[in-house]
C-alpha cells in the first residue's frame, strides 16, 4: 500500500510559477515510477510528467515540455512538479500517481496503482 498526498496548488496569474508536491508513504521502496496527471472540467485525465523513482529518468507531455520540471527527493519520499510560464489552459486538478511495476507506458493512467486526492491549480488570464 502506498499513500500519496499532494500539496501546493493555488491561484496564479498567466506567466507565473507554481510548485506542487506529492508526499508518498508506505511501500515507497517498491515504487517504480511516479507520475503527474491533470484533469480539467469536462476533459479526460491527461499525462503531464513522470520520473523513475530509481535512476531519475524523466518524461514529459509535449504541452508542458520546457515549462514544467519533475523531480524527486528519495530521502523525503517526495515528488515535485515545478510549473513555469503557466497558461490558462494549465488550469486543472493535478494528481500524482505511483506505478509499482516496470512499464514503459508511463503516460497511461490505467497503469498506475495508487493516486493522490488531487490539488487544484488555477491560472488566470
Amino acid at each position: 500500500q502506498v499513500e500519496l498526498v499532494e500539496s501546493g496548488g493555488g491561484l496564479v496569474q498567466a506567466g507565473g510559477s507554481l510548485r506542487v508536491s506529492c508526499a508518498a508513504s508506505g511501500r515507497t521502496l517498491a515504487i517504480y515510477i511516479m507520475g503527474w496527471f491533470r484533469q480539467a472540467p469536462g476533459k479526460e485525465r491527461e499525462f503531464v510528467a513522470a520520473v523513475r523513482w530509481s535512476g531519475g529518468s524523466t518524461y514529459y507531455a509535449d504541452s508542458v515540455k520546457g515549462r514544467f520540471t519533475i523531480s524527486r527527493d528519495n530521502a523525503k519520499n517526495t515528488v515535485y512538479l515545478q510549473m513555469n510560464s503557466l497558461k490558462p489552459e494549465d488550469t486543472a486538478v493535478y494528481y500524482c500517481a505511483a506505478d509499482m511495476s516496470y512499464s514503459s507506458m508511463y503516460a497511461t493512467a490505467a497503469r498506475y496503482d495508487y493516486w493522490g486526492q488531487g490539488t487544484q491549480v488555477t491560472v488566470s488570464s
